[in-house]
C-alpha cells in the first residue's frame, strides 16, 4: 500500500507540472486560436534562466518571480514581432514559424549552457520530506501540486469572476465588435500569449530541482503538453486538469504496472478519447 501511494503522489506531482504547461497551452490556443509550437521552449528556458540565477544568488525564491516575468517579456516580443504577422495566414504559418523559433532557441540554449544535463539542488523546508500514512515523502513533490491548485483557482477567478475574463472571453467569440467598444484586442492578445509564455516558465523554474536541466527537456514535456489539451478539449481550463491528472496517474502507475506499455499508454488514451468524443473531455463541437 505504501507503494502505490507513493505512485499516486508521484502522479499528483506531475499532472502539476503538465497543468502549469498546458494550462498556458490552452489559453493561447482557446482564446487567440494560435498553435504555438514554440511554447514548451518556453519551460525550458525557465528551467535554465533558473539554474544561472540560483548560481550567483543561491535564492530560489527570487527564480519563482524573476524568471516568468523575463518569460513574459520574451512571449510579448514573439508574439508582437513574429506571430502577430503570420496569424492571418492560418494554422500552416504559425506551426512552420513556431517550430523554428523552438529549433533556433533550442541550439542557442546549447550554444550558452553546453548540450550536458545540469542538476539543480533545494536545500531549506522544500529540500525536506514530510511522512504520510507512515511513508517519508519529498515536500517538493507537493509543492508542484499545491503550485499548481494555486495556478488554476487563480486561473479561473479572472477568467469567470473579473471584467478581465469577460474582456478575454468576448474577444475570443467577437473580436471585432470587443474592438469597436474601445478594447485593443491586439495588446489583450499579446498579454494572453505573454501570459501563457510565463505560465510554461514557472513551470520551468520548479522543474528544475525536480528534473534534469537539458536541452532536451523541452521536446520530452511537449508532447504530453499537446496530449492533455487533446484529451481535456482545446481551450477548456477544467479539461487541462482533469486530462492532467488522468495523464499524471496514468504514466506514473503505468510504469509501475505495465513498464513495457507505460509509454504506450498515454497515446491510447488519447485515442480512445478521440474515438468516443472528438472534440475532447471538455471541448465544443466546432
Amino acid at each position: 500500500m505504501n507503494e502505490y501511494l507513493v505512485f499516486f503522489l508521484h502522479g499528483l506531482a506531475y499532472a502539476g507540472l503538465l497543468f502549469l504547461i498546458s494550462s498556458g497551452l490552452t489559453l493561447v490556443f482557446g482564446m487567440m486560436n494560435v498553435l504555438n509550437f514554440a511554447h514548451a521552449t518556453m519551460y525550458m528556458l525557465g528551467a535554465y534562466f533558473s539554474y544561472t540565477l540560483l548560481q550567483y544568488t543561491d535564492n530560489f525564491w527570487l527564480s519563482v518571480v524573476v524568471c516568468p516575468l523575463l518569460l513574459f517579456v520574451i512571449g510579448a516580443l514573439i508574439e508582437r514581432v513574429f506571430l502577430r504577422r503570420v496569424h492571418v495566414y492560418g494554422h500552416l504559418h504559425e506551426l512552420l514559424i513556431t517550430f523554428g523559433l523552438a529549433y533556433v532557441i533550442t541550439e542557442g540554449v546549447k550554444w550558452i549552457w553546453g548540450n550536458y544535463p545540469l542538476a539543480m539542488t533545494i536545500g531549506g523546508l522544500l529540500g525536506e520530506t514530510v511522512e504520510i500514512l507512515g511513508t517519508a515523502y519529498p515536500v517538493y513533490r507537493i509543492f508542484i501540486f499545491l503550485c499548481a491548485v494555486l495556478v488554476g483557482v487563480i486561473m479561473a477567478l479572472i477568467l469567470y469572476k473579473t471584467r478581465l475574463g469577460i474582456i478575454l472571453r468576448a474577444a475570443v467569440n467577437d473580436s471585432e465588435m470587443v474592438n469597436a467598444l474601445g478594447v485593443n484586442v491586439p495588446r489583450v492578445f499579446t498579454g494572453v500569449f505573454a501570459f501563457g509564455a510565463a505560465l510554461s516558465g514557472f513551470a520551468g523554474v520548479i522543474a528544475g530541482p525536480l528534473l534534469t536541466t537539458y536541452p532536451g527537456m523541452a521536446n520530452d514535456i511537449l508532447i504530453d503538453a499537446f496530449v492533455v489539451i487533446v484529451v481535456g478539449g482545446f481551450g477548456s481550463l477544467g479539461g487541462a486538469v482533469v486530462a492532467s491528472l488522468l495523464i499524471g496517474e496514468l504514466q506514473s502507475f503505468g510504469v509501475l504496472l505495465f513498464p513495457r506499455l507505460s509509454v504506450a499508454l498515454v497515446y491510447l488514451l488519447m485515442a480512445a478519447v478521440l474515438i468516443i468524443k472528438p472534440s475532447g473531455l471538455f471541448g465544443e463541437e466546432q
